[in-house]
């Protein structure tokens, strides 16, 4: 090869690195921005129920179907950009695509909120048929369009997104079975030959998220034929079905990309590798079978359904969480202890995830239990559960990728880290103790209106979210003030360890 060539081939790689982080940043950016903006949303709506601002019930119910919708959403673009820059170090993944999977979800993103603040849509993230086709006259059937149009565009996106990253693992390892690690955990090759972690998290969240996306598209195709042919019908039973089998995979896929951080980045801290085994390579295996069964329980209250439906929900709500979780604290756990690292924001807001996580599964195991959900599923218990596993499991995890990200420059508003810090984590647990603590008196969810006597949870709640909103705006502006020094530093800077990580 000559000079010339070398150097060219060199410049190439350059740029294509350069034009990786760029688009990794405006994820980041995007992500931050919309993710303050939800929660907002949810702030509005929690001081609404406690009589703090006059919100009226219409208006209410056009926020909670954003922020649903938003929130999910939202969720899986965090994970997703975790995933696709650490899996990158493992597997050709190709930058267009990871791209057009953030233009996609930009114009999903406007048609979902068109559809609310200008249509008027306020029929829940899940969009249960019928519902968006009998409104009672508050939102047309074109605002119920716009915002199944804007889901089915993000699907679109994220199904490039994941089948490129198949397509990486398969190139690499041979087989998505590989990717798992499925020949490690059924014994059949050495432990030690199975890919790192970050490779069996992308694999399984990719396969299901696939599934999902395909069923959730299936159902969406024929919701907007419903609203233009009424005459087309199908059973509101099976609907459901496939709506919450789309809905539940992918918020859970949401979880396990953003885990990838946790397994990239603690490791750095402590100077000790995440360490991968037999155990680990079963529960991704398990999991990934699991995640894709387990949805009925969202359906226990559905007499209609087929009584070994919900008991296979039921059974599987108490073990399909465990195996990745169990393997991922426990792994956690390992790589500090006696690390001697010293705890910073990214570190802290990693290992916050995992407990977050951890955390949230125990109510949520409550109510995947038939004779709870009866009484448990339509109050503020739901909200309660899924917004720790959310707001203290994901959403930590996604801003300490962020805050490590941010790292790499210095700013002189480093000093109120610890502060944005705390006011988050304190918020954050505020916040879903109130929404327990009122579930567990009964209190219903959806409600804009609330009574007096359930005033006082939705206080401390709204304090709660004032706290999380406060925390999060800050590490928001920390990291969009350095976006431009960031976006001058070539994208290996980031994947490497931080040279005070152990003594910061």
């Amino acid at each position: 090869m000559s000079a010339n060539a070398g150097r060219a081939d060199r410049a190439g790689v350059r740029d294509g690195e350069t034009a990786a982080r760029a688009v990794e940043l405006a994820y980041i950016a995007v992500v931050a921005i919309v993710l303050l903006l939800m929660m907002l949303f949810g702030l509005t709506m929690r001081a609404a129920q406690a009589q703090y601002l006059d919100v009226q019930p219409r208006l209410f119910y056009v926020l909670l179907t954003m922020h649903g919708a938003g929130m999910v959403g939202i969720a899986g673009v965090a994970g997703a950009v975790v995933m696709w820059h650490f899996v990158r170090r493992h597997v050709p993944v190709n930058t267009t695509v990871f791209l057009a999977n953030l233009v996609l979800f930009l114009i999903g993103a406007v048609l979902i909120l068109g559809s609310g603040f200008i249509g008027g849509f306020a029929g829940a993230w899940t969009f249960l048929y019928p519902l968006p086709a009998h409104s009672n006259g508050i939102w047309s059937a074109n605002a119920a369009a716009a915002y199944m149009l804007g889901l089915l565009v993000i699907g679109v996106g994220f199904l490039l997104l994941h089948l490129d990253v198949l397509h990486g693992i398969w190139r690499t390892y041979g087989s998505l079975a590989n990717g798992l690690g499925l020949k490690q955990a059924i014994g059949l090759k050495p432990e030690k030959t199975g890919p790192p972690p970050a490779v069996p998290a992308a694999t399984m969240a990719s396969i299901v998220n696939v599934l999902g996306i395909v069923i959730g598209a299936v159902v969406l195709i024929l919701s907007l034929v419903n609203l233009y042919v009424p005459s087309f019908t199908m059973s509101a039973l099976v609907a459901k079905n496939l709506i919450y089998f789309f809905g539940h995979v992918f918020i859970n896929a949401t979880i396990y990309m953003a885990v990838i951080a946790v397994y990239e980045i603690l490791p750095l801290y402590a100077h000790h590798p995440w360490k991968t085994n037999r155990i680990f390579y079963l529960a991704w295996v398990a999991s990934t079978v699991m995640v894709l069964i387990v949805y009925p329980h969202h359906l226990l209250m559905d007499f209609a359904m087929p009584p070994w439906a919900l008991v296979v929900g039921q059974i599987i709500s108490y073990l399909s969480g465990l195996p990745v979780l169990l393997v991922t604290a426990f792994g956690a756990l390992t790589v500090v202890h006696r690390s001697g690292l010293r705890w910073d924001t990214p570190s802290g807001l990693c290992f916050l995830g995992v407990l977050g996580w951890a955390a949230g599964v125990i109510p949520a195991i409550a109510d995947g239990t038939i004779v709870v959900n009866s009484v448990m599923h339509n109050t503020q218990w739901v909200p309660g559960h899924f917004h720790t596993y959310l707001l203290l499991g994901t959403v930590a995890m996604f801003l300490g990728y962020m805050t490590w990200t941010a790292k790499e420059v210095p700013h002189e508003t480093i000093g109120t880290e610890p502060a944005a810090f705390w006011l988050y984590v304190g918020g954050g647990i505020i916040f879903v103790v109130a929404f327990l603590a009122a579930g567990s008196a009964s209190v219903p969810r959806r409600y804009a209106v609330h009574l007096a006597p359930w005033l006082t949870y939705d206080r401390i709640g709204s304090l709660g979210a004032l706290l999380v909103v406060l925390g999060v705006g800050i590490m928001v502006v920390q990291f969009l003030v350095r976006v431009p020094a960031l976006a001058r530093l070539p994208m290996t800077a980031v994947a490497q360890p931080l040279p005070e990580a152990a003594a910061e």
